[in-house]
């Protein structure tokens, strides 16, 4: 069974950061996709950011792309998001994905796997 653990997020004024956590455990996640997903309020889940968790590429969306970084301690089993430079339309829920086919975009539902997820706002 995979879990998924996030931690990390808050209440933050505009400007401001935030570096949030997942905590991956169940199985080996060496050939997994990892990544970070948002939903804010009224709107469907948005990708994020991606990291492979066997090599160093990482993608992101555009408008995250020079303030949010994300990236694994595999020892840890663990992948964070850095957050910094916080606009209040960063606020949403996050949630850690891990795709056990290496990818999101037009995975198979139950080829992916989501943590519970973790609020962000950010005041203005």
């Amino acid at each position: 069974q995979v879990q998924l653990v996030e931690s990390g997020g808050g209440l933050v004024q505009a400007g401001g950061s935030l570096r949030l956590s997942c905590v991956a455990s169940g199985r080996t996640f060496k050939s997994y996709a990892m990544g970070w997903f948002r939903q804010a309020p009224g709107k469907e889940r948005d990708f994020v950011a991606r990291i492979d968790w066997s090599g160093p590429a990482t993608y992101y969306k555009e408008s995250v792309k020079g303030r949010f970084t994300i990236s694994r301690d595999n020892a840890k089993d663990t992948v964070y998001l850095q957050m910094n430079s916080l606009k209040p339309e960063d606020t949403a829920v996050y949630y850690c994905a891990a795709g056990r086919l290496g990818y999101f975009s037009g995975a198979p539902p139950n080829s992916v796997y989501w943590g519970q997820g973790t609020q962000v706002t950010v005041s203005s």
